[in-house]
């Protein structure tokens, strides 16, 4: 009875710490996210940020759900506090769906091979199923959104069609690309760090 009582409160200790993590990582994931800029020669309109290490380290730390929330906390705060030009959260979505796709294959990749190798695999399918995914996406909901949102003239499918292959497939390769080493960089100096995590929830 007590090892039973011993472990639910070591699992509701856990629980909280983790609650409390993404809490953190959910606040630094939006501060990153409002610290957004223009890579030329994209259009303008596409910006990069670095929002999605922080959903990164909460889902090695805590599982892919935890990186899922953080995405979707640094979203919600975004909306909240920085809006949308088209009053619906459009960019936010387009924003947490992008990042779920970059973190999910990273999350999953790691764990079966917790490795330098593992990692880089792990970042590479990020990346490109990122890349992929919004330009499925972009094609066939987030422009046509804008476009019905903001009140602009309706692309074509040939001009929606260019867009995505010209400007929008690869601004995300290159923003999966340069999340993963400004990560990778960062991962390494904390590895130590998030193993003595991972070990202090496995002994509770």
């Amino acid at each position: 009875m007590n090892h039973e009582k011993g472990r639910r409160t070591s699992m509701k200790r856990i629980s909280i710490r983790a609650f409390v993590g993404i809490g953190v990582l959910g606040a630094m994931a939006h501060v990153l996210m409002m610290l957004n800029f223009p890579l030329p020669p994209f259009p303008n309109f596409l910006l990069v940020d670095f929002s999605d290490i922080p959903a990164l380290i909460a889902a090695l730390l805590y599982g892919p759900l935890a990186g899922v929330a953080v995405e979707l906390l640094k979203n919600v705060l975004n909306y909240v506090f920085v809006g949308s030009a088209t009053g619906v959260p459009v960019g936010q979505i387009a924003n947490f769906t992008a990042g779920v796709a970059f973190l999910l294959p990273v999350s999953y990749i790691y764990r079966k091979a917790a490795s330098k190798k593992g990692l880089l695999l792990g970042l590479a399918a990020g990346t490109v199923t990122m890349a992929l995914v919004m330009s499925v996406l972009n094609y066939y909901v987030f422009l046509p959104a804008y476009t019905l949102f903001l009140g602009a003239p309706q692309m074509s499918a040939p001009e929606a069609k260019a867009l995505v292959v010209s400007a929008i497939l690869p601004f995300n390769a290159v923003k999966g690309a340069m999340a993963a080493i400004v990560f990778q960089l960062l991962f390494w100096r904390l590895r130590a760090w998030l193993d003595k995590q991972a070990a202090s929830r496995q002994a509770a």
